[in-house]
Formats: structure tokens, C-alpha cells, sequence
């Protein structure tokens, strides 16, 4: 581990914390990973690293201590498992494997004379449940969550057929928990994905997220159709155990009629778990599932208990993962998509290659400076892997010493022809063309008028899709001019004249909108609500903001119009002025109103609406003229709406703690900010200290 300063670290462990839990989120919430595996488990064998080497900087919200992540808003109901559900510790390497079972011999103080036995079996990639079984009759499944919390799926899980309603044979607990994972076969994968296709329905990225998917379904009818299986890998809360050992409990439950992994072994040393590890990493191709490594665990079931668990894991479990699979092919193209945010992104066009068994065609390249560091081009022999046997990726270029030009990545957007740039300090590329870009114009119009924007009801992303494809929404300003068409809208299937005349008088209530909202509707980079507002409190008109925005970065995007030195010195001082406004805010509205086409947009939205001066109106309460923090999770309301509330009672909400904080709002997780505020004496409360002065203020 680089050496890292007291404060580096702890800085780091913040950022860690938020990342793994958005991660986590993503991944166990939602069924929708952004990064691979093995970007995953190297973020937390980071957070270990620094953990280890700053035990006192382990934070509340440390992701040791987390399992799986808190249910999403969903239709199921919740359920609290008796027992927790805990994740296990990874390894990565034989040497890692050997100190596992040494550091077993050293816990439970055994000398080499005595045998330690452990079982083996291979890692499937699904959805962690648990069957709780009462008289041998099934009557809960619920998956893992946060692994204190999951979510009822026993309708659905009653469609598995690998999962029986009644546990089979005469000797089954009073109550047995059985834990397993939920998965699909690659065959079934394959065929599912199909069907999809074929009906224009959304493609799963992979086994995993279609089982996840398939089994989180409020209609249970869906699952019904899914080809989802199941296999036992322990268990939870028991009335007995049915046997003395990890293998003997496994073997039971496969006798009950519940599937077990048909590579389950029992091992006697560290070798024979790595030469079945070896075995199954040799197999692991040609299996019918979809694997990421072996699990180890410590055989005799007193010895477990003796063991006991650290904060998310058992002490006597491991995972071996395995490294990613790679192949050779060749990169016939280099092409450039648009994002919705603008971001350029480099997707490699490969000769199809079949990588762990699935054939992978494209590949991300990620940014301008992936492709910089790879020096790759379009012709390169190529070594890819699918990282976590999800994201493809190209991991090594073989050619890049050939004599070529280097590949030239592009100046201008290839959708819109506005520029393309990098902000200060970061690698992204990205078109400057917002409002008038093709590739972001539907996405920023269901932004701008979405709830947190101008919150036009009847206005919703399948309406904005299909007036798009009609040629009837281009901009912003098009939809103040729907009222034209009312007779074309009325002729489409679907519309009646009351919904037609609901949508056009929400338009209509919107001609003079809240201009903060309006400001942040227009998707501008790095302005979100909070800083619309602020800006907005500070300029009080949107033209103010347009004229003072282009005056401070007249130096750096000039226009037709001409600036002072002074007035550049001016306009820039006045922006940087707002609490909250900094650097990366002042270039993007500099670099927004840089574009002819989008200050066109800008004044031909202004002529279909007249957004009123913007001005707040504040309350006589106890923090006016104050500056409060808030920090750590609130559970109530959102971080903005927080932000909002404090506003409207006269007080200043700042991101960060310093002496000049009157007030520090502190939820569950806060961290820095809380030890922070001790050392300076500054007065703390809960949310709910801060509910009751939002309350008595009125």
C-alpha cells in the first residue's frame, strides 16, 4: 500500500465508503452493475488495506461493516431475517488460501497433529435466499438485501422447480432455514434474451441480472415463466442441525430433496482445496452455470461456532475468486457514442471472440486517455477479458509498437458538431451541443420537465418519445407550442379530449415558472437544483445570470460580444462570491452559453415563457442568518430538500464544516464532519432536533 498521511487516508476512506455503497446499491438493490467484479473487490481490498493500517479511522459507514446494501423502493414487502445473512471475505491468490487455514489452526489453537477438514464447492453467480421451512412445509423465502433485511419473493419462489413446497422424509427440524442462491443456466440465459429480443423487450447483461430480475417480480406470473433454479449452499435459523459437520448438513439437505452443488467436496489441507479449485477453474468453461470462484469453510460445525464472525463475514468461510478470462482478437473499429450527459465514449469493435463462454463483439475503451495509455488503433491485435465475467474489456494491446498513425479522438461531437472538451482535471469528453445534440435532446427534455424542473404532469418519457419521433419536440421551447397542436394530438391512438386538454393546461400553468427550476431543467453541467438556486438567490433574473456567466469566462470562451478587463475581473468575483459556486460551475456555464445554438435555445425558450423575478421568501426562525451542515444520511427527506428548508428559515446550508458553522445536522453514517464539529464546539442535533425547528418556524 503507497504510504498515505492520516488525513489522506481518512479522506479516501470516505470516498470508498460512498463508492462501494453505490456499488453495493446498484448491484443488490437494483440488478444494475456499473464495474466489474474485480474493480469491485479492489476497491474493498483497499478500504481493508487502509482499514488495517488506520484502525482508528474506521468509519460507521465502513464497508466492512455493511452486507449487501438497503432494499430499494420496491413492491415487496420486507422481511427481517432471524439469523443474518453475512457476505464472505475473498481471496485471490493460493498464498491467501494456505494463511486461511493456518490463521483457522492459529484462532482455534491446534497443532499440526490435528486434522482440520474443510468443504470445497464452486461459487455460482445468482441472488442469495433463504427458505425457511417450519414442519418441513415451506412458508417464507426472502432474499438477502442488507442481509439484516430482505425482501418477501415466496410467491415466486414457489414457481422454482428445484425448490420443494415439502422438504422430503421423516427426520426434518420443527424449523430449518435453508440458504442458497437463485440463478438461470447459460442455456436458459441465452434463449430468454432471445425471446426478449424478438419482442422488443429489455436484454439481460447476463445470467445473474436476469435471475435477480426475474425472481424481485411483484407479479409472480413473470417469475412463473423464467427459467430460475436453485441450490443450497448452508443454512440459517434451525431448531436442531441435522448433523455434527458443514458436509453431513449439506448431504441432509440434499436428501430433503434441495438441490447441492454437484462439486461439493470435503478437503483435509490447503492443497487438496486448491487442487479442486484447480479443477473446477479447468472446468469452468464447459459448465452449465456461471461461476466466480470456490468457497472454503471449515468442516466440523463446534469448530464454526467457536469461530464465530468479524462485522459482514464468518471467520471460518473464504472465496477463492478467480481471475478474469481473457482471449486474443483483433480491433477492427474504433466508434464514438453520446451519452446522455454528452459523454463521448470510445467502444471498440472487435472480431468476435468467445470470452468464459460468451462471445463478446464490442468493448468499451472507457475515455481519451484509456486510449492513449493502450495506444491502441483500429487494426491492433488485441488481449481482452471480461472483468468479473461482466464488462468486457481490452486489458493489453500486442501491437502497439507497429508503425501507425495513432488514432485521433475527436475535437467535435460526431452527432451535432458542437465541440467536444475535457473540464479541468477530469478525463471525460463531452459535447458541448446539449439542447440541440440528437443523442442527448430526448433525455434532456424528459429532464426538463421532470418533478425537480418544471414538473409538467402528463408530460412523461413515453408522450416526450413518441412527440420526438413525430418531429413535434425539439427543444424546450416546443412544448409551449403543443397548444398548435391539439387537434394532431387528439388524432392519436390513446389520447382523449380530457387527457389532451389536462396535458396542455399543465403546459399552460408553466408559462411563468419558478426560474430556479428553470434554470436547472436545462441540464446544464454541474448546475443541479441546489445551485440553480443559489444562483438564482444571487442573481435574482436568468438574464443576469446568462450576461454575468459569459462576461467571467469571456477569457476563456469568447463570443461576438466584447468584455472589459474589469468587467471579466468583476463578473468573475461576483460568481465566485456564492457559497458553493467553484470553479467547475462558473467554466460549464461559460462553456454552455460559449455555443451560438445553445444561447439560440436559451432565447427561444424566453420568448414562450416569462419566469417573475426570482426572489425567496424567508421565515423569522432560530437559525436565521446562520450557516448549517448537514451531514450523514437523512432519513426523512432528501439532502435537498433539507438544504431548501434551510433557506427558507433564513439560514445558509454549506457543504463543509468550519469554524464559521453555527449548526451541524447529523444523520446516521456521518462521519468527519461530526468529528469535525466536536473539536470546534459546534452545537450538533439529530433530524429530528431539526424537524422540530422546520416545524415551530411554521
Amino acid at each position: 500500500m503507497p504510504e498515505s498521511s492520516e488525513a489522506e487516508a481518512a479522506n479516501e476512506l470516505m470516498r470508498l465508503a460512498r463508492e462501494i455503497a453505490k456499488h453495493n446499491r446498484l448491484y443488490h438493490a437494483e440488478d444494475s452493475p456499473e464495474i466489474s467484479d474485480a474493480d469491485y473487490d479492489a476497491l474493498v481490498r483497499r478500504n481493508a488495506e487502509l482499514e488495517a493500517a488506520f484502525p482508528h479511522l474506521v468509519r460507521e459507514d465502513s464497508p466492512s461493516r455493511q452486507v449487501g446494501a438497503e432494499i430499494a423502493a420496491s413492491p415487496l414487502s420486507k422481511v427481517t431475517h432471524e439469523v443474518r445473512m453475512m457476505s464472505l471475505d475473498n481471496a485471490f491468490s493460493d498464498e491467501e488460501v494456505r494463511e486461511f487455514t493456518a490463521r483457522v489452526r492459529r484462532f482455534l489453537s491446534l497443532p499440526e497433529s490435528e486434522p482440520v477438514a474443510f468443504t470445497a464447492e464452486d461459487k455460482i453467480d445468482g441472488l442469495s435466499c433463504s427458505l425457511r421451512y417450519e414442519k418441513g412445509e415451506l412458508v417464507l423465502a426472502a432474499t438477502r438485501g442488507d442481509g439484516q433485511e430482505g425482501e418477501n419473493v415466496t410467491a415466486n419462489v414457489r414457481h422454482i422447480a428445484d425448490i420443494p413446497e415439502r422438504l422430503a422424509g421423516g427426520n426434518v427440524p420443527e424449523v430449518f432455514e435453508i440458504r442458497g442462491e437463485v440463478y438461470m443456466a447459460k442455456s436458459d440465459f441465452a434463449a430468454l434474451n432471445a425471446a426478449q429480443e424478438a419482442a422488443g423487450g429489455k436484454l439481460f447483461a447476463n445470467p445473474r441480472n436476469a435471475a435477480a430480475g426475474s425472481l424481485r417480480q411483484k407479479d409472480a406470473s413473470v417469475t412463473a415463466v423464467r427459467p430460475l433454479r436453485f441450490w443450497a449452499h448452508g443454512w440459517g435459523a434451525a431448531s436442531e442441525v441435522p448433523g455434527e459437520t458443514q458436509y453431513d448438513v449439506m448431504r441432509m439437505i440434499e436428501e430433503w430433496g434441495v438441490p447441492v452443488s454437484p462439486l461439493f467436496v470435503r478437503a483435509h489441507s490447503a492443497e487438496e482445496m486448491l487442487a479442486h479449485y484447480r479443477e473446477i477453474e479447468r472446468r469452468r468453461a464447459d459448465l452449465p452455470y456461471d461461476i466466480d470462484g470456490v468457497v472454503y469453510k471449515v468442516d466440523r460445525i463446534d469448530y464454526q461456532q467457536r469461530m464465530g464472525f468479524v462485522a459482514k463475514a464468518p471467520r471460518w468461510a473464504l472465496a477463492h475468486k478467480f481471475p478474469a478470462e481473457k482471449a486474443q482478437t483483433t480491433l477492427e473499429a474504433i466508434d464514438i457514442q453520446i451519452g446522455r450527459t454528452g459523454k463521448l465514449t470510445p467502444v471498440g469493435r472487435l472480431t468476435p471472440v468467445t470470452v468464459g463462454g460468451v462471445t463478446v463483439t464490442n468493448v468499451t475503451l472507457h475515455n481519451r486517455d484509456e486510449i492513449a495509455r493502450l495506444c491502441v488503433r483500429p487494426g491492433d491485435r488485441v488481449v481482452v477479458q471480461r472483468a468479473g465475467d461482466v464488462i468486457p474489456q481490452v486489458v493489453e494491446n500486442l501491437t502497439r509498437d507497429e508503425d501507425r498513425p495513432a488514432f485521433a479522438f475527436p475535437a467535435e461531437c460526431p452527432e451535432c458538431g458542437s465541440e467536444a472538451v475535457a473540464e479541468e482535471g477530469e478525463v471525460d469528453v463531452r459535447c458541448t451541443g446539449g439542447l440541440i445534440c440528437p443523442a442527448q435532446r430526448t433525455e434532456r427534455l424528459k429532464h426538463f420537465v421532470s418533478r425537480a424542473a418544471l414538473d409538467i404532469e402528463g408530460l412523461g418519457e413515453k408522450t416526450i418519445d413518441q412527440f420526438f419521433a413525430l418531429g413535434w419536440l425539439e427543444s424546450p421551447a416546443d412544448i409551449f407550442r403543443l397548444r398548435d397542436r391539439e387537434a394532431e394530438i387528439l388524432a392519436l391512438e390513446g389520447w382523449k379530449e380530457k387527457s389532451v386538454q389536462n396535458l396542455l393546461a399543465s403546459i399552460e400553468a408553466k408559462r411563468g415558472p419558478d426560474a430556479a427550476r428553470l434554470l436547472f431543467g436545462l441540464g446544464i453541467r454541474h448546475v443541479g437544483a441546489v445551485t440553480a438556486r443559489d444562483l438564482m438567490k444571487h442573481f435574482h433574473t436568468l438574464e443576469e445570470v446568462r450576461c454575468v456567466s459569459m462576461t467571467a469566462n469571456a477569457e476563456h470562451f469568447p463570443t461576438t460580444e466584447s468584455y472589459s478587463e474589469d468587467e471579466i475581473r468583476d463578473a468573475a468575483i461576483s460568481m465566485f462570491s456564492i457559497d458553493g459556486i467553484g470553479g467547475a460551475v462558473v467554466q460549464a456555464l461559460g462553456a454552455f452559453f460559449h455555443e451560438e445554438h445553445n444561447r439560440a435555445v436559451w432565447d427561444d425558450l424566453l420568448s414562450e415563457v416569462s419566469p417573475p423575478r426570482y426572489e425567496v421568501e424567508t421565515l423569522d426562525s432560530p437559525v436565521a442568518g446562520k450557516t448549517v451542515v448537514f451531514t450523514g444520511k437523512l432519513e426523512t427527506m432528501s439532502r435537498d430538500e433539507a438544504k431548501a428548508q434551510a433557506e427558507r428559515l433564513g439560514a445558509k446550508a454549506s457543504g463543509s464544516v468550519s469554524a464559521k458553522t453555527d449548526l451541524l445536522v447529523a444523520g446516521p453514517g456521518a462521519g468527519s464532519k461530526l468529528k469535525k464539529a466536536a473539536e470546534l464546539g459546534i452545537e450538533v442535533i439529530d433530524e429530528a432536533g431539526w424537524a422540530a425547528i422546520v416545524a415551530a418556524a411554521g
